[in-house]
């Protein structure tokens, strides 16, 4: 099996803002990766209920646990920060659906 193999059978991976109940995991977590405690909000990745990667919204600072496969997480909260930075306009987005779906007037 490879390492592809293995990890696209992974049971689930939660991405989700930290809070005050995390900090241990996540303090524990920045022990593994022996860097500084990122400044908070955090974005974390959960594979099966244990936090593996952290995103500081703040500044961009990772933190991946170092003794399990974290590469392909790294990707997801990025792509899930960019996300909450750049939010896209959903009510317009609506309205013009709207718009587009109503019948024309005889």
């Amino acid at each position: 099996m490879t390492d592809l193999d293995h990890h696209s059978h992974a049971s689930g991976i939660a991405l989700r803002f930290a809070g005050t109940a995390d900090g241990s995991a996540v303090e524990a977590l920045r022990q593994r990766d022996t860097q500084p405690l990122p400044r908070w909000p955090l974005l974390v990745a959960e594979v099966d209920g244990s936090i593996r990667a952290a995103l500081s919204l703040a500044t961009g600072q990772e933190l991946a646990d170092p003794f399990h496969h974290t590469a392909h997480l790294r990707p997801l909260l990025a792509a899930r920060a960019a996300q909450l930075k750049h939010p896209r306009p959903r009510r317009l987005a609506f309205r013009r659906a709207q718009h587009y779906a109503r019948p024309e007037a005889a």
